[in-house]
């Protein structure tokens, strides 16, 4: 049986999700294989700006029309670590290829690059990720827990968190308003 690989794709949580942290919550996927999958939440912005993240790290942040953008609560692993979802995917130390125009990069030589006003200009910064382990999402996919759809770049950086889980659930041709807390298999 073939490996399931929703590298690049949304999980867009069921209405019946109980755990608060993923209830409502659309997940960017960065890598999916055999060993698990990491994923970042896309629509939870902090009250932490990117120019009080800056001033925390010593790092200047020149472009004025960044310093107001939110850095959002990617997942419950590893909340102390910032996580940089951008496109183009650019040469950084540390940088997880995930589309052929998007990348993962968690080392500081990309902020520095954002700060001085250099590429890549379209970013989501967050704290923490969400992680599966082996099996585990494919376990929760079996269990109704989650929707999956190809993921937008337009989405992910374009709109403002609160429109990107509606964006998504329309790219499946439904609204989220419509999901049942039920769910049955055939």
């Amino acid at each position: 049986m073939a490996q399931l690989d929703l590298s690049h794709h949304f999980l867009i949580a069921m209405p019946s999700m109980a755990d608060s942290v993923f209830a409502k919550s659309l997940t960017y996927i960065c890598e999916h294989n055999a060993q698990g999958a990491l994923g970042i939440i896309v629509n939870r912005p902090t009250n932490l700006t990117l120019g009080e993240l800056f001033a925390q790290i010593n790092i200047p942040l020149n472009p004025p029309e960044m310093k107001n953008l939110p850095v959002h609560f990617g997942g419950p692993v590893q909340t102390d670590r910032g996580f940089v979802l951008h496109d183009p995917i650019g040469n950084w130390q540390s940088t997880l290829s995930i589309h052929d125009k998007i990348g993962l990069t968690t080392s500081k030589d990309i902020l520095q690059a954002v700060g001085e006003g250099q590429e890549p200009h379209n970013l989501l910064v967050s704290l923490g990720y969400a992680g599966w382990a082996q099996g585990q999402l494919e376990h929760e996919l079996s269990q109704n827990a989650w929707l999956s759809v190809m993921a937008s770049e337009h989405i992910l950086f374009e709109l403002a968190a609160e429109e990107r889980l509606p964006a998504a659930m329309a790219l499946l041709g439904v609204d989220y308003a419509s999901l049942s807390e039920d769910a049955g298999h055939a």
